[in-house]
């Protein structure tokens, strides 16, 4: 049986038949015990590039379709991945938490990486974990990272970073109580022509400086004075992150204030239920969150996120032993 491709959506929607998701299990099913299990080890991560090409034809189809052009929207939904909801424990709620042993949901987030690059994490976030979960932590509501539950502002992942990952994954395990965190993307592509001459022509200056976030940890500083469009003039990459990036000049501030509007109103929300993955071109698409009301019973909203590149070897210099983990 084929998977259905739902081409007219605003963003690309690949939904998996039940015998589709069934094949996608039992592949997964074959890594919980790969090296005892431990996402992290590095037989396992080589495992599962392996076995990702094993997954359904149609899913290995869409994947490099998308790898190919992200599309209009730069966002891609999968939905129907094996996520039995009943089998997922309480949501955690401490700060930090990460995925370290493998499960079904897990596995599949990892093969699923691997068809679109190469899995890569940072050693300031997350403790370098390669599975992060995205869980509302008491005490952080407002933080502008993945343990906030207010509105999330957007921004390129890691847009301080030079080896910034290329895709940001994000598998639901669980929705929030009251259905209303919704990811929200909005792609340069949507905007683009809607731009005045005059702001597109600032954005493509080096006229702004950016800040790690908050999640990093790291002591206060911005990066070198970057442009927040670069690359070919009528379909640029976007860097920008609304809650770290500063406009140096005044024709900076309005010309960034003009796409933050514009991502605003053109902005696409998915709404993730148990199954949905979420797949963010981070060189075109920039994303953030609806804000939401947790309750810290066990039941909140979940997704684990993973990150992308497509050029590992770009950042060989930041990691130990060729390992996936970016230290610098």
């Amino acid at each position: 049986m084929s998977m259905v491709l739902e081409v007219d959506a605003p963003a690309g929607v690949v939904t998996l038949n039940r015998a589709n998701a069934l094949a996608v299990e039992e592949v997964a099913s074959t890594l919980l015990s790969t090296e005892d299990g431990r996402i992290d080890d590095r037989g396992w991560v080589r495992a599962a590039a392996e076995r990702a090409h094993e997954l359904p034809i149609s899913l290995r189809r869409a994947l490099s379709a998308y790898r190919r052009d992200s599309g209009p929207s730069g966002a891609l939904v999968i939905r129907g991945l094996p996520v039995d909801e009943s089998l997922v424990p309480e949501t955690p709620a401490q700060s930090g938490s990460v995925q370290r042993a493998a499960t079904i949901p897990a596995a599949t987030l990892m093969m699923v990486t691997h068809l679109l690059g190469d899995v890569i994490a940072f050693r300031p976030e997350k403790s370098g974990a390669l599975v992060h979960n995205v869980v509302p932590v008491p005490g952080s509501e407002d933080f502008q990272g993945n343990e906030g539950s207010v509105l999330l502002s957007f921004h390129n992942e890691n847009a301080f970073h030079d080896n910034r990952p290329d895709y940001v994954l994000l598998l639901c395990l669980r929705a929030d109580h009251d259905r209303e965190a919704g990811l929200r993307t909005a792609s340069i592509r949507q905007v683009h022509d809607l731009l005045s001459d005059q702001s597109r022509e600032v954005l493509f200056r080096r006229e702004f400086v950016t800040a790690p976030p908050p999640s990093f940890g790291l002591p206060a500083g911005e990066t070198e004075p970057h442009a927040v469009l670069t690359g070919a003039p009528d379909d640029p990459d976007v860097l920008v992150d609304f809650a770290a990036t500063t406009p140096l000049t005044e024709s900076a501030r309005t010309a960034m204030a003009e796409l933050q509007n514009l991502f605003a109103t053109n902005a696409l929300t998915h709404y993730l239920v148990p199954g949905d993955l979420a797949i963010v071109d981070n060189r075109v698409t920039v994303h953030g969150r609806t804000g939401f009301t947790p309750r810290y019973d066990g039941q909140d909203r979940w997704l684990q996120r993973t990150f992308a590149t497509q050029d590992l070897r770009r950042s060989r210099v930041h990691r130990i032993g060729d390992g996936q983990v970016l230290y610098g």
